[in-house]
């Protein structure tokens, strides 16, 4: 599935030459002393050769030179830890560096952000860490080149594994903050060289790992190190999906795609400016585009959720379609909610160098965090407030933080059995967003590092679709080290394990509790979905697995996000409800059929008015009597299941 040709990697002399001598990388079992093959005959230009003639040796039997440079344009964190603190690895990382030069882009940036702050000049705290494509943490290198033969590399996956370590690390010092208006993004700033001393690094294979999830390791780890061209501008050049090196000229293409020591350093082109200056606040150059994009109207959801009398059959079986996706304006109150989260939240803990590294709420403004996580969280402050309600729903502290830190730097030099398809999803998990669209750029590496990682944790979910644009959303927000423990507390806290167990129980459970509001409160809709014979897992399961990414707009899934850490994932059954409520005359329909039905509710919703729905849910989960119910009918689930009995309980 996955073939390298011969000459992948490898690059002439003079190429080489010209790149940055001080760092090199090296896979072992695999011959450096050859860069490009000699055939005895021509052979055409292209990816493929005839596999009678030429035949391919696997991927330990082939050259793989690394052509590395001391960085790449590309934005990224301004607070990684240093090479004391980083893991002990085959691989070196180069460091945090930005797109530009110096200039700001504070559209792609707004949501870009660590949880860690400092005082600037005037006074105001800003946040030290200005996020956008992350990198990994710096790797120390090691000083000698290994080789081993390929002979000795067995085909057969391993099994995962999942060892909890206990270890913990030591927050790099920065900074002294104050805290008394919210957190500001600081201006990008150019970063230094890689830290890490000049020296060859390697990245060997594990015993019994499949060469082809290795490759996918190998070469993230390589271009770890040096980088690629145009990160967060250009589309980049598929390595490890594709057969890079099957010619001359695709061989080049390849190299001239890896970044050098001006990348990122130079200045911006008019070009690239432009390309930056239409980002928006989220980081997407362009809205993403969806097949059918429906409006989800306020007037149903200004109604309370009451047992409905007799169908309305008179509506049009399904609403108009938008032409495209609006595009969502700032919240008008924000401002003044910026300044209300600045005096609710309190600083809980700092690292070694005094920024602050936990929240907490205010024991005098407890009582409003629920009202205000409803009407949303400013996004100045969502990392923050993110980290907060993560830590204070799964009861960790900042120990477990710092644990699950190194469990994280530990499991990047371990094998996983779901390399090759983690690295088949992440190209297509955000598209059109700035720190995704390269690729390998430090975008798409940090959420495969972040999804090969966790899919070593627990054996029994290891890695499914869903997990992607779950992982991707927190990145725009976290460090990857802390998108892997935000990931773990959503695993172990909100359910999710049995959301991505196999065969997905969580989902069932879930739905089957939405079948429950639905007959009890909407008997004619229930009735309708009977008749057409339309089961609740042929639109709802990606709402579940995904936690209603790609939906709905980013916008208003971050306020969906907002209340979900705060309330658990109860509130995905009722936004589930909340959108079958608001289409219930369409679904009841006398023209209805089995096709708009599910075609109305596969569609991509827009919501007309984002407060309304918030307001609807929010009301909705404060039902005591309606929240008892939602826990009987989870206990009722389960005992379905342990008597067999579940085929027939749903739609």
């Amino acid at each position: 599935m996955y073939e390298e040709d011969e000459g992948s990697w490898s690059a002439s002399p003079s190429v080489l030459h010209t790149k940055d001598a001080a760092v090199d990388v090296a896979v072992l079992g695999v011959d450096r002393r050859s860069t490009t093959p000699r055939w005895s005959r021509p052979v055409e230009d292209s990816a493929y050769f005839e596999q009678d003639t030429f035949k391919r040796a696997s991927v330990v039997d082939k050259v793989r030179q690394s052509v590395v440079s001391s960085g790449s344009v590309q934005l990224a964190y301004a607070d990684r830890p240093p090479p004391s603190q980083a893991r002990s690895s085959k691989a070196s990382y180069a460091d945090a560096r930005h797109l530009s030069n110096g200039s700001g882009h504070p559209s792609a940036s707004d949501s870009h952000r660590t949880s860690s702050y400092a005082t600037a000049s005037d006074g105001t705290p800003r946040i030290l860490s200005y996020v956008s494509l992350s990198a990994p943490n710096s790797r120390p290198s090691s000083s000698s080149q290994a080789q081993a033969t390929s002979a000795l590399l067995p085909t057969a996956r391993p099994r995962s594994t999942s060892p909890h370590l206990a270890a913990t690390s030591t927050p790099p010092p920065q900074a002294l903050p104050s805290l008394a208006t919210p957190p500001r993004p600081s201006p990008p700033r150019l970063s230094s060289a890689p830290s890490s001393p000049s020296s060859a690094t390697s990245i060997s294979p594990a015993p019994d790992e499949d060469p082809d999830a290795f490759h996918v390791r190998s070469t993230y780890a390589q271009l770890d190190v040096c980088g690629v061209r145009g990160d967060g501008l250009e589309e980049g050049i598929e390595r490890t999906r594709a057969r890079v090196g099957g010619s001359r000229q695709s061989e080049l293409r390849a190299q001239e795609a890896l970044a050098d020591a001006q990348e990122k350093s130079r200045d911006l082109t008019p070009q690239e400016v432009s390309m930056l200056s239409s980002l928006d606040r989220y980081g997407f150059y362009v809205m993403p585009s969806h097949d059918r994009c429906i409006l989800l109207p306020t007037a149903p959801l200004l109604k309370p959720l009451v047992k409905l009398g007799s169908a309305n059959t008179g509506g049009a079986p399904s609403p108009p379609v938008l032409p495209s996706q609006p595009s969502l304006s700032p919240p008008p109150k924000e401002k003044a909610r910026v300044a209300k989260w600045g005096r609710m939240l309190e600083a809980r803990s700092r690292d070694p160098g005094c920024n602050i590294d936990a929240w907490g709420v205010r024991a005098s403004k407890e009582r409003k965090l629920r009202e205000r996580t409803f009407k949303g969280i400013p996004d100045c402050w969502r990392s923050a407030a993110w980290d907060m309600l993560l830590c204070q729903f799964s009861r960790h502290s900042k120990t477990e933080t710092r644990q699950l830190s190194q469990e994280y730097r530990e499991a990047l030099d371990r094998p996983s059995t779901y390399d090759v398809q983690i690295d088949l999803d992440v190209p297509r998990t955000i598209s059109g967003h700035v720190m995704f669209r390269t690729r390998y750029g430090q975008g798409q590496r940090s959420l495969f590092h972040v999804l090969h990682s966790f899919s070593l944790r627990c054996e029994t979910c290891g890695y499914c679709q869903g997990m992607g644009p779950i992982a991707a959303t927190l990145l725009c927000y976290f460090e990857p080290e802390r998108v892997y423990a935000s990931l773990v507390r959503l695993h172990d806290a909100y359910q999710m394990h049995a959301i991505f167990s196999p065969g997905f129980p969580g989902l069932l459970e879930a739905i089957y509790v939405q079948e429950r509001i639905m007959e009890q409160v909407m008997p004619p809709v229930y009735a309708a979905f009977k008749k057409h014979m339309i089961s609740t897992t042929s639109y709802a399961t990606k709402w579940y697995i995904t936690l209603f990414a790609n939906s709905v707009p980013f916008q208003t899934q971050l306020r969906l996000w907002d209340a979900f850490l705060l309330e658990g994932y109860d509130i995905f059954v009722v936004v589930a409800v909340a959108i079958v409520w608001a289409y219930r005359d369409h679904i009841t329909s006398a023209s209805a059929s089995f096709e708009t039905v599910l075609s109305l509710l596969s569609s991509f919703f827009v919501p007309e008015d984002e407060n309304a729905l918030l307001a609807w849910v929010g009301k909705v989960l404060a039902d005591k009597k309606l929240r008892s119910s939602m826990q009987q009918w989870r206990k009722d689930w389960q005992r379905l299941v342990e008597t067999d009995q579940q085929g027939s309980a749903l739609l």
